[in-house]
């Protein structure tokens, strides 16, 4: 599982659960630590490789129903993602980017749940673990998305103007000048938020789960892995629209000059 599995503590006969919040060190290479969950990522990206291209080489020019069904999915989202930046040149860009985020999370997510994962173990530790457990993986998955946002905001629109959202001079407008600080300020947090909000909720399910396993071995932790896969997608999900979203507010001109 993504916390240490139930622990039993023989010391003066009590019992108890051990919850790890930093991933276990396994080992290192060239310097460089190797973490469960640096290997659980290695793995779902291998996973992830292996099934494009075995999905490649099974596309037919007529889909069967599964392909169709693919097919349509994607279609949706991709309208979609048209539909909210406003252009089909903008949403080619972008929506591979995109649907590989969601793909990527979403198997990260729900990579925990596989038979094996935490009861593994690898010198007294345990050999994979939900990578979004560790706040690393999110925040560097954050910080991708925050460079992608400002990189896309400035190529869009101009140095000049996309910074012009943030830094006004205060003695033409005070009040515009307090507004871009605190935009500028939103900006820099939305790293915080995105990550904060998936590694908060995942290692909170991954919490529960092994509570419910400790106190309620039966029935309860089975149903709390069906809610746990749901919430798996849905913060798939939102990591994926939030991204979308930020990156239409980076796009549009300043305040005053055309923005909606």
């Amino acid at each position: 599982m993504a916390v240490e599995h139930v622990t039993e503590a023989v010391h003066h006969g009590s019992s108890g659960i051990h919850v790890a919040l930093s991933a276990e060190r396994l080992g290192e290479f060239l310097g460089i630590p190797i973490t469960n969950t640096l290997i659980t990522t290695w793995v779902v990206m291998a996973v992830l490789i292996a099934i494009a291209f075995l999905t490649r080489n099974r596309l037919q020019f007529i889909p069967n129903r599964t392909q169709a069904l693919l097919e349509w999915m994607f279609e949706f989202v991709y309208d979609y993602v048209i539909e909210t930046l406003g252009s089909r040149e903008m949403a080619r860009r972008f929506f591979p980017l995109l649907m590989t985020i969601f793909i990527f999370v979403l198997f990260l997510n729900w990579f925990e749940f596989l038979p094996g994962v935490g009861s593994i173990t690898f010198d007294g530790h345990p050999l994979f673990r939900g990578a979004n457990t560790d706040l690393t993986v999110p925040l560097v998955l954050a910080i991708m998305s925050f460079l992608v946002i400002e990189i896309t905001g400035i190529m869009a629109i101009g140095v000049w103007k996309y910074g012009g959202k943030f830094l006004q001079n205060p003695l033409r407008s005070p009040i515009g000048f307090v507004i871009g600080i605190i935009e500028l300020i939103g900006e820099m947090v939305r790293v915080v938020s995105l990550s904060f909000r998936l590694f908060g909720n995942i290692l909170a399910g991954a919490v529960i789960i092994s509570v419910a396993t400790f106190f309620a071995p039966y029935g309860a932790p089975g149903l709390l892995m069906l809610f746990e896969l749901f919430i798996g997608l849905l913060q798939a999900a939102i990591f994926a629209l939030l991204t979308l979203f930020f990156i239409k507010l980076a796009i549009e001109e300043p305040h005053g000059e055309g923005a909606h």
